[in-house]
């Protein structure tokens, strides 16, 4: 199988996120591999596996797009277990929305399917900046593939794939033609970290880099130009304030049931 998983550089949570520049994008400085992202890769690793691994022809290519900095979210996927990684960066990218990103990363999927076909395409299912869960579908939109998403389980047999998908109440199952785009949940597996053969066997992969004229995409058609959505203005999130104290005189029940009402929780 030649699966493609899509790793994305976010900022680190334990930090604070700020926004950057004249359209208002992320500041990457203190970024990571996504954990979504994780669980996509883990399940792109347990398919290859069950068929043989990278010994029996099987690929897990590492996606991402995204500028210099984003090599270090392929780099970490490199070691928890992908044969091999592709980074698309170009300086035209810089504020792409999710339609922009979708029309680059197919392009890019196309670009990697040229010698032999792509068998499955899997992502998160959200980024963990942006968190639009956006991407997937308009990706199979534009690859002309079936989309599964918010999978809990998958499994490929011969030319399908079967998928889980969990709701509040009830659970489907539903079923797929490949190639196809599935996004998975963090409900899925237990992601692995890597260890120390996988780091050093990491070293000795490649990656390769692609920009915009590799893929055949017009600078005009992402960034900001290409957008179908803009931040007009931004500013930083006010402090929080102190908390309402409701001191128990034996009314504290109707005092709480108050302050719900005023608050429209009720």
């Amino acid at each position: 199988m030649k699966i493609i998983v899509l790793v994305k550089h976010v900022p680190d949570a334990q930090f604070d996120r700020h926004l950057t520049g004249e359209g208002y994008t992320t500041d990457r400085d203190e970024s990571i591999l996504s954990e979504l992202d994780e669980y996509a890769l883990e399940a792109a690793l347990q398919l290859a596996e069950a068929r043989g691994g990278s010994k029996a022809g099987n690929q897990v290519i590492a996606l991402s797009m995204g500028p210099s900095g984003a090599v270090n979210a392929i780099k970490k996927a490199l070691q928890i277990g992908a044969t091999e990684g592709v980074h698309l960066t170009d300086g035209a990218l810089a504020g792409s929305d999710a339609a922009a990103t979708s029309l680059a990363l197919a392009a890019a999927i196309r670009h990697l399917g040229s010698d032999a076909p792509v068998d499955l395409v899997l992502t998160g299912m959200a980024s963990t900046d942006g968190e639009t869960s956006l991407v997937p579908a308009q990706l199979a939109e534009r690859l002309d593939m079936p989309q599964v998403t918010f999978a809990s389980s998958l499994e490929v047999d011969g030319g399908r794939l079967t998928a889980r998908r969990d709701a509040d109440t009830s659970s489907e199952t539903v079923e797929a033609p490949l190639p196809a785009v599935v996004s998975v949940t963090d409900q899925i597996n237990e992601p692995r970290y890597p260890n120390f053969k996988g780091i050093i066997a990491a070293k000795r992969k490649s990656i390769t880099t692609l920009s915009l004229a590799d893929i055949g995409v017009d600078p005009a058609q992402v960034g900001h130009a290409g957008s179908w959505t803009s931040v007009l203005s931004a500013e930083e999130r006010p402090p929080r304030t102190a908390g309402t104290i409701i001191t128990d005189e034996g009314d504290a029940g109707i005092k709480l049931v108050d302050f719900l009402a005023a608050q429209k929780l009720l």
